[in-house]
């Protein structure tokens, strides 16, 4: 099994479990936009698998798509363990615990209790500080059995005693937030602001290292992937699920302005495919 292979298995399961056409317009296009429709046609073409006869609606579109993201991520993650050894957690079930289950964030579990508690403090602060990404990627603590594993590291004496990647430093070691992916099978502009939020929220609430904060999504027009692409210091970078198959589309179109911009977000690095989110994750 391959990178490309598990990228074909990933757009084969998304074509049979969510696009589909609804009144002949595939579902990830907007009825109201003809560039949008011609796009997404392209895509689908280019795709060239059998669709989804009764696709899915609502919140059950975004809820398989991170799930059939997640899976991707998961397998392709396995296949470079050689170069980021390590226990790895995915999820896409955070709901419940949120990102105070992981190092950085768990002093929030406690601030956000506080914010319950005292409604005027909530005001003067802010909201809900336990935001609940879509994917989550963790890393578990290591023994020192497994840090000494092939020589001895630590040595003798009180040495790296506060590191977090050391399970013994803790009574209650909890894993370490790797990555934080918001999946978007579309994009609106409120949705766009919504991720630049929660990934703000990462940035200025952690204690400790930054994990990964990136977006995939399935969004045919490069003027709404520009929204949520352009500029730097939150998002890390934004991929596409198809964006080979979008390129292709955008190119057998004819549309200039939509071509410059995705060349703008693919040259400046701020737009990259779903194969290239394994790598980047690794890095």
């Amino acid at each position: 099994m391959t990178i490309t292979d598990l990228r074909k298995d990933y757009h084969k399961e998304i074509c049979q479990r969510i696009l589909g056409l609804k009144s002949g317009v595939p579902n990830l296009a907007d009825v109201s936009s003809k560039t949008s429709k011609t796009l997404a046609n392209g895509m689908v073409k280019k795709l060239d698998f059998p669709l989804c006869k009764n696709p899915p609606v609502g919140q059950t579109v975004g809820t398989v798509f991170t799930e059939l993201t997640m899976d991707f991520l998961n397998k392709s993650f396995r296949l470079l363990q050689h170069i980021r050894p390590g226990k790895w957690i995915f999820s896409a079930s955070q709901a419940s615990i949120g990102i105070a289950a992981f190092d950085q964030y768990e002093h929030l579990s406690a601030l956000n209790s506080v914010l319950k508690a005292h409604k005027e403090l909530a005001a003067a602060l802010g909201g809900d500080y336990i935001i609940t990404p879509d994917i989550v990627i963790g890393r578990e603590p290591l023994t020192d059995s497994e840090i000494n594993q092939k020589k001895s590291v630590l040595g003798k004496g009180e040495i790296s005693t506060l590191t977090t990647l050391r399970k013994e430093n803790y009574q209650s070691p909890k894993p370490i937030l790797h990555a934080s992916i918001s999946c978007k099978w579309t994009i609106r502009s409120d949705r766009s602001q919504n991720t630049r939020t929660e990934a703000l929220n990462l940035i200025r609430n952690r204690k400790g290292k930054t994990p990964h904060i990136s977006c995939v999504t399935a969004e045919p027009m490069p003027t709404r992937l520009a929204s949520l692409a352009m500029g730097t210091g939150d998002i890390d970078c934004v991929y596409h699920m198809a964006l080979h198959e979008l390129i292709a589309s955008v190119k057998e179109s004819g549309n200039e302005d939509q071509g410059d911009i995705l060349d703008t977000l693919v040259n400046g690095k701020r737009m990259r495919d779903i194969s290239d989110l394994p790598f980047d994750l690794v890095s």
